[in-house]
């Protein structure tokens, strides 16, 4: 009789499950068997493949294995049905998140994947790589690219630890299995709930897993026995040998707990029969040991219970070995000093003899030693103590800070030798050191010590001994010094001399301004070390940049210290000698001029006039330009900074046409020819096109003249170069190139134009500075050679002259280091000027240098003589309080006058203040005015009202004219109170401009007065302009007013609040266009508002009727609109939407409607609604339903192909119960119904592998053997 077997969808997830008790039932009998096909006709073998020679064929076809041949490399197939895609938009395939996912799961596993789009829109993947890598893909493929699912499985609390597995390692391979993420509760948690998330099937496969441990697990027990704490040594044995005897005879495992922790609970785990055995001889041994055991108890010391229980508790397991009795010792906190012994009767009076034995085994003992010879008896890194050890290590030695005495403890025989070794090395230590204390103040310490511990370390060395100095913490007086009598009186008396000289130290405190510090002390320390290294014996301390000290100490020996002091404040008069500082206010425009290109303005002046120049920010109001060094050198980069300026209030620009060819000609090695033409041009900017780009045009930008100018000497050299150009070099010393070139290019002047030759001399960056370029037709070379040659020829010819000068103009010359001196040698070819020393009386006068250049220097010396002779003094009053203003910041306006008069201006001394003695008489400029007593007479003026003018007398009466002229004027404007806050500007910025632009000060009256008057004090010059300035300022707030005014217009319209999201639009797009069209300010309701229909429009009025009208346009074709709704199956509304609504949206903005489709749990899910205008919602409606057509056919076809497919989780069941149970595919004379054989489980990789996958060998398998 033929057997059938049924493999049906229930009897396999019964199989799968692996709990389900249900037996499914056999097929009706009704059912015509022989018409069932075969297993062997349903499943065909495949053809055999010929054994290899000496391989014999196993006789079970059906069990034989053939061991396969495994690839490091694997590939596996993973489907993903469309329902249960995360990414389902079919239009991205290949690009979107869906790819990025992909790229990123490759980039992170290692493993490639290749991705495939099946006929019914489901997704499949092939990955290929190593086993891990593949597994690792898989994971992140399911939690990435499919719908996550979650379900709980309970299993019993103590069963956890086992799915968890050794350091986490079973439930990582779970989750690699099952493609699952698995989460078991903590420890302390009482749930008992494994949370299972991941694909439907993967749900299952977990399940399945973590319930097959589990029922593993059940076959096991644990048992928990209570037995007195007393009693353990006895269950356990001596170094637990009869417990490890028991576990070994009953395969149970015992745990005791240590004799440290309190508690009686013994845990047997195991399986059932084994834990019985285990507790039925442990309880026999308790019963026992209760029963024959007796106790004594003994007093031993409690310093002595150590040596009882010995090293980790061993002598107390060598006594239980050795007797069987179980020794008893109290707790450490415990001041008991009783030990009990348990045991049988006959053993406890040799365990009791083993006690004291150990107890009185070992001893304590002290040596007495002063405790300043304890690190003497230690040695240099214990070696003294270490000889000692190493013979007797088993003696504890202990040093006690502070403590006369050395405590010894071990065996009593090794204790006893010890003791003698360390006596005789006290003794000896004793007879032969010594030791004292001396009295020093703190302070000194780190003096004696001396940097880096120089002085203290030379005196332990020099005397051989040990000084114990206080740290700073304990202030303390008190020195120690220890070692050899004699060492130690010479180290003492060398301490106490080194404080006794310290004590007679001198301290000085310096003031010395914090921002010279750091140039002081140098890049790194580098410029004191020389300062110190100057003065060795002296110490120098700086205070902390954070403290804002100014006073720096200085400590050494007396003489030492004043001449370092003097050394150090001629360091500082040179630094407040570079350090004067001069404001030039230059118009914000021509700023970047005076910078040039790349800096190469400011950096030419900067260098060639040695000092620091810094311009306000780009963004600063500030027009002020700060120039910082040698007051000489400032005024000179002043000069020429306001020479800038002044050539830029007349530029102008020109472009001339110069064939490109000869550009590179003209321009010269390094630009030498066209920089020279541009310094001979009063320094215009010449620009020539960029190299290579054909253009002819050159830029010339200057002064008209001088442009003029460059442009005529620019062509005249082109024409030169065009024609035939001849070039010479001659040399001259630096010194003679100013006299050569003369005031103001004089002479270099004259001989260009009576030879036609260019001259051209080297600049500051050259390194050649002696080299003199000629430039022309080789006749004006030639002619120009030599002159030049000539001029030269005389100048190397040095020749010695003498005048006669009043001794009483002596002063002028040699003021100021010499200032006029070296003036004279610059201008005038470096002829050296001797005046006779002071004192001596004499009024000759030697100059040294060539013949031209003392001849000029001497014609110079006598026109400022003349000068001086002709000066008188003048007095101009004008009332103290406006001096300041007079002098302008940083005394630039004074600095002015004196400089384009050629005068000496002196102000007198303020009124509070103390006259200058008689004794001192007031210098200035070179000149001592005697002291002018105040008049009694009142209508004289008063003296400080009294401004002395000393010059020339013309230049003079101008610069009094001059010094009138800045006397501030005060005049007073009206303006209404309301717009004084508007003038004054966010934090007096609107102020502050008014007053920089027209360098005026501005006077607002106090808000409480509510004055209209506001007050403008300057220059009578600056005034009108500052008043015009602050009268325009008032007409632009009024008219700001006027327009705020008409802005303020508000408007509000009602509109039905359902209409708003719309006015609103996506985003706030329309109402925003709206505004920005407009220029309105629209305001809807709050959510709170009473009024929610109301709209509110605030800005122009002819704006707010026009954003009102657009508004109203918008609500009437809004109100003819209409909603109609429409059922469509909810199966297609996710593809009629679309990845993130891109479905949807296109359909709106097609169709210029509205789709609404249902929320999920809604009352009809099928039900969307549709609004716009009429003929626009009927078209929209076609469309949606022609789409559902399409896609409800596509669904259907799908639903066809799953009833074929396997089913995922306990949804798929549920869909199949009310059809009835499926008899599913039945074959007949399959493997499994001939014998015990059970179906196949298809969620086996064992028994159905995927492509690639690895196979484990297994038990034999009823579908025959493998071939894979």
């Amino acid at each position: 009789m033929s057997s059938v077997a049924v493999l049906t969808q229930e009897s396999f997830n019964e199989h799968r499950s692996g709990l389900q008790p249900e037996q499914v039932k056999g097929p009706s009998g009704a059912e015509d068997e022989d018409s069932l096909p075969t297993y062997k006709d349903a499943f065909p073998p495949l053809p055999e493949k010929p054994l290899p020679e000496g391989v014999q064929e196993t006789g079970n076809a059906w069990t034989s294995k053939i061991k396969p041949l495994k690839s490091s490399l694997i590939t596996q197939v993973f489907h993903v049905p469309l329902e249960e895609r995360k990414y389902k938009d079919i239009n991205q395939f290949g690009e979107g998140d869906q790819a990025k996912v992909c790229l990123d799961i490759m980039h992170k596993t290692g493993a490639h994947l290749e991705l495939s789009m099946a006929k019914d829109q489901g997704l499949s993947i092939m990955v290929s790589g190593k086993h891990d890598a593949v597994m690792k893909a898989r994971k992140e493929i399911v939690s990435r690219l499919q719908t996550q699912a979650s379900a709980t499985v309970a299993i019993p609390k103590e069963h956890h630890r086992f799915v968890i597995g050794k350091s986490g390692e079973k439930l990582q391979e779970l989750e690699l299995k099952t493609a699952t993420k698995i989460q078991i509760p903590r420890p302390e948690d009482p749930s008992n709930l494994i949370k299972i998330s991941g694909t439907k099937e993967g749900l299952e496969k977990a399940k399945h897993e973590i319930l097959l441990i589990s029922a593993e697990q059940d076959k096991r027990a644990v048992e928990r026995m209570n037995i007195e704490k007393v009693y353990h040594p006895f269950i356990t044995g001596a170094y637990n040998k009869l417990v490890g005897e028991l576990m070994q005879e009953t395969g149970a495992r015992i745990n005791v707990p240590p004799p440290s922790v309190n508690k009686t609970e013994i845990v047997i785990t195991g399986e059932k029969e084994q834990v019985a055995l285990a507790i039925a001889k442990i309880k026999k041994i308790y019963e026992e040991k209760k029963k024959n055991a007796t106790t004594i108890a003994v007093e031993v010391k409690k310093s002595q219970h150590k040596y009882v229980i010995g090293p980790k508790g061993n002598t107390l397991q060598e006594i239980l070995d050795r007797t069987g009795v179980s020794v008893e010792i109290p707790p450490l906190d415990s001041s008991s000093e009783t030990v009990i012994l348990r045991g049988e009767p006959d053993r406890l009076g040799q365990a009791l003899t083993e006690v004291y034995a150990k107890a009185n085994s070992y001893t304590v003992s002290s040596v007495s030693a002063p405790s300043w010879l304890h690190r003497f008896i230690i040695g240099k890194k214990g070696q003294n103590l270490a000889k000692i050890t190493q013979q007797m290590p088993k003696v504890h030695i202990e040093f006690t800070e502070g403590e006369d005495k050395i405590t010894l403890e071990g065996p009593t025989k090794d204790v006893q030798i010890v003791h003698g070794q360390i006596e005789v090395i006290v003794t000896d230590l004793i007879s032969r050191m010594d030791y004292t204390e001396i009295s020093v103040d703190p302070k000194f310490h780190r003096h004696l010590i001396g940097k880096g511990g120089a002085n203290i370390n030379r005196i332990k060395e020099l005397h051989k001994v040990s000084v114990r100095i206080p740290p700073d913490n304990e202030k303390s007086n008190l020195i120690r010094i220890e070692g050899d009598p004699q060492g130690v009186q010479e180290a003492k008396k060398e301490l106490l001399e080194l404080a006794s000289r310290m004590e007679n130290e001198r301290t000085k405190d310096m003031i010395i301004e914090q921002r010279f510090h750091r140039a002081i002390i140098g890049q790194k320390g580098e410029k004191i070390k020389e300062v110190r290294d100057k003065f060795p014996e002296v110490i120098i301390n700086f205070p902390d940049p954070t403290q804002k000290s100014d006073i720096v100490q200085l400590r050494g020996p007396r003489n030492e210290v004043e001449k370092c002091t003097k050394f150090m404040q001629k360091i500082v008069a040179e630094m407040v000698e570079n350090s004067f500082s001069v404001s030039v206010p230059i118009f914000k425009q021509f700023h970047k001029n005076i910078i040039g290109k790349g800096g190469a303005n400011i950096k030419k002046i900067r260098e060639e006039t040695n000092t620091k120049i810094d311009l306000p920010a780009e963004n600063s109001n500030s027009e002020m330009i700060v120039i910082t060094g040698k007051k000489a050198n400032c005024e000179a980069a002043k000069n020429r900074i306001l020479a800038i300026q002044k050539e830029l209030a007349n530029i102008t620009e020109l472009e001339v046409s110069i064939p490109s060819k000869l550009h590179n000609s003209l321009i010269g090695s390094k630009g030498r020819f066209v920089r020279s033409i541009m310094e001979e041009c009063g320094g215009v900017h010449i620009h020539f096109p960029t190299e290579g780009s054909g253009i002819d045009a050159v830029t010339i930008r200057g002064p008209v003249e001088e442009v003029e100018k460059a442009k005529k000497q620019l062509l005249s050299l082109a024409e030169e170069k065009q024609t035939k150009s001849h070039t010479v070099e001659l040399r001259a010393k630096p010194e003679y190139h100013k006299f050569l070139i003369g005031k103001g290019g004089g002479n270099i002047r004259k001989v260009r134009d009576s030879t036609g030759a260019r001259i051209i001399f080297p600049t500051a960056e050259d390194k050649d500075q002696e080299l003199i370029t000629v430039i022309g037709t080789e006749e004006a070379v030639a002619e120009a050679q030599k002159e030049l040659e000539a001029l030269i020829k005389s100048l190397d010819n040095v020749v010695e002259d003498f005048m006669i000068v009043d001794p009483k103009h002596h002063r002028f010359f040699v003021l100021r280091r010499g200032q006029v001196l070296r003036e004279i040698a610059d201008e005038y070819g470096g002829v050296m000027v001797s005046f006779p020393r002071t004192g001596t009386q004499s009024d000759k006068v030697t100059l040294k240098g060539a013949k031209d250049c003392v001849e000029a220097a001497k014609k110079r010396i006598l026109e400022l003589i003349e000068d001086l002779d002709a000066q008188v003094t003048m007095e101009c009053v004008i009332p103290q309080k406006f001096h300041r203003s007079i002098m302008g910041p940083k005394g630039s306006r004074i600095q002015q006058i004196t400089k384009d008069h050629n005068v000496q201006i002196k102000f007198p001394d303020r009124e509070d203040q103390q006259a200058p003695s008689a004794d001192a008489p007031v210098q200035e400029n070179g000149e001592a005015n005697g002291e002018v007593k105040e008049p009694a007479d009142p209508l004289v003026p008063k003296k400080c009202d009294v401004i002395v003018l000393s010059g020339r007398k013309e230049r003079c009466e101008a610069a009094v004219e001059a010094l009138k002229a800045l006397v501030p004027v005060t005049i007073a404007v009206e303006v209404p109170f309301e717009l004084h806050r508007y003038i004054i500007g966010q934090k007096g910025s609107g102020i502050r401009k008014m007053m920089d632009e027209f360098e005026v000060n501005i006077q607002v009256p106090a808000h409480e007065l509510q004055s209209d008057i506001i007050s403008i004090s300057g220059l009578a010059s600056h005034l009108d302009r500052a008043k015009e300035g602050l009268l325009e300022r008032v007409k632009e707030l009024q008219a700001e007013q006027e327009d705020r005014a008409l802005r303020s217009f508000k408007l509000i319209i009602t509109v039905d609040p359902k209409y708003h999201p719309k006015i609103i639009g996506r985003k706030g797009a329309i109402i925003t266009q709206i505004r920005n069209q407009h220029e309105v300010n629209i305001q809807f309701p709050e959510k709170n508002d009473e009024n929610q229909d109301q709209i509110t429009i605030t800005g122009y009025e002819q704006n707010a009727l026009a954003a009102r009208d657009a508004i109203q346009t918008i609500v009437g074709d809004l109100e003819e609109m209409i909603s109609e709704d429409i059922t469509l199956d909810s199966r297609v509304h996710a593809r009629i939407i679309g990845a993130r609504g891109k479905g949807i949206r296109k359909i709106m903005d097609e169709f210029k409607v509205d789709v609404r489709f249902p929320p999920s749990g809604a009352a009809d899910p099928n039900l969307v609604t549709v609004t716009g205008r009429p003929e626009q919602v009927d078209e929209a409606i076609d469309h949606l339903l022609n789409l559902e057509e399409e896609y409800l056919s596509d669904v259907v076809e799908n639903e066809a192909k799953m009833a074929y497919m396997k089913p995922s989780g306990s949804t798929a069941s549920s869909m199949e119960e009310p059809r009835g149970p499926s008899k599913g595919f039945v074959v007949r004379e399959a493997p499994w119904a001939s014998g015990n054989e059970k179906a196949p489980d298809m969620s086996s990789s064992e028994e159905f592998p995927s492509f690639g996958a690895p196979v484990t060998n297994a038990r034999s398998s009823p579908w025959g053997p493998k071939r894979f």
